[in-house]
């Protein structure tokens, strides 16, 4: 018997449990989706609403680092269209950041929860990769770079 016949007995004999898990399985209740968010009545203000992204940015930290990721200098471009859809182009301290996992994702909502904001399309670079030279002075200050 071929190891591929021993897989297929193997699989195909459930036991009780298997059925009863299975069975459980299907009767999984999936939580709703959240409401869609609705495009803005008519034309933004993409210059209000980039400085409300901004101030929005202010209050996400990278968790090793006492300094906003804006003053950091982490966030390399935001767009904003009229329609609300808006680009931002962010980047690591490091490629192997330990904060990977979870700044662009914290940057995304950021950015979702300003109002006027309809779409959000993040792309995460290393190129140019960063260096404390983009941070601000007053994140210099902070971290006592002078």
């Amino acid at each position: 018997m071929s190891l591929l016949n021993i897989f297929r007995k193997d699989t195909n004999a459930q036991s009780s449990d298997d059925a009863n898990h299975a069975e459980e399985i299907h009767n999984i209740e999936t939580p709703e989706s959240p409401p869609e968010k609705s495009s803005p009545e008519g034309p933004i203000d993409p210059e209000a609403v980039k400085e409300e992204i901004v101030k929005a940015f202010k209050t996400v930290y990278d968790p090793e680092i006492p300094v906003d990721i804006y003053e950091l200098g982490l966030i390399y471009e935001i767009k904003v269209e009229e329609d609300g859809n808006t680009y931002v182009q962010m980047t690591l301290t490091a490629p192997n950041c330990p904060a990977a996992g979870i700044l662009p994702g914290q940057i995304e909502s950021a950015a979702r929860s300003v109002k006027g904001v309809y779409d959000v399309e993040l792309d995460l670079v290393f190129d140019p990769p960063w260096t404390p030279e983009r941070m601000s002075e007053a994140a210099k200050l902070e971290l006592g770079m002078f």
